[in-house]
């Protein structure tokens, strides 16, 4: 009688257990499904891969303009803000082009290098562009990235997704994948082990 309990809770346990295996394995799926929608087409899509070195020649701030500066833009999203404008030196041509913080901020506004979030407060906007302009007049030379292809005579300060940010958006669910595997391989062990001490 108690070993009928004991067989019957083991393979309540191992049920169980596969089913968390196989819960964790469908999760990391739709987990790389996601990012395969959403991360992945943004890294594909960035020409600026290359990685150089930036020198500052002039950083305006111009009369402020709207943003975001494209069409068909709701309204409650377009606010006004002094338009920072930022040139350098590309080291790795020589050439002079304008400096954009991020691939986004090229497609809001292509006339500034920094679009700012959107903010009730106008001094606290104007007082943060002032803020990075002369920080830019301070730090001259930094890393920043090109198009080594020549689609794009602009640079970038910074990527969205650079590659350890993508790696690290596949870490979790490869090690969620990983951990589904090796539970339901812990179960298929087990039961060919009962298996095997049911027949000797």
């Amino acid at each position: 009688m108690l070993g009928k309990k004991l067989v019957t809770a083991q393979k309540r346990g191992e049920t169980r257990a596969l089913c968390l295996g196989l819960g964790m394995v469908a999760c990391s799926m739709m987990m790389y499904f996601f990012i395969g929608i959403t991360i992945v087409p943004f890294y594909t899509k960035s020409v600026w891969t290359t990685e150089t070195v930036c020198k500052v020649l002039k950083a305006n701030i111009k009369d402020k303009v709207l943003c975001p500066n494209s069409e068909g833009s709701e309204d409650e999203d377009i606010f006004p803000y002094p338009c920072l404008q930022v040139w350098v030196n590309l080291t790795a041509s020589g050439q002079e082009v304008m400096l954009y913080q991020t691939e986004d901020t090229l497609e809001r506004n292509p006339k500034c290098s920094y679009v700012p979030r959107k903010s009730e407060n106008s001094k606290e906007v104007k007082a943060l562009i002032e803020r990075i302009a002369s920080n830019f007049k301070k730090y001259q030379t930094f890393p920043c990235y090109y198009d080594p292809g020549g689609t794009q005579t602009n640079v970038i300060l910074s990527r969205l997704y650079p590659p350890k940010g993508l790696l690290f958006a596949f870490l979790w669910p490869t090690l969620m994948f990983t951990g589904g595997c090796l539970i339901i391989v812990l179960v298929k062990i087990s039961q060919y082990v009962s298996v095997l001490s049911a027949w000797q």
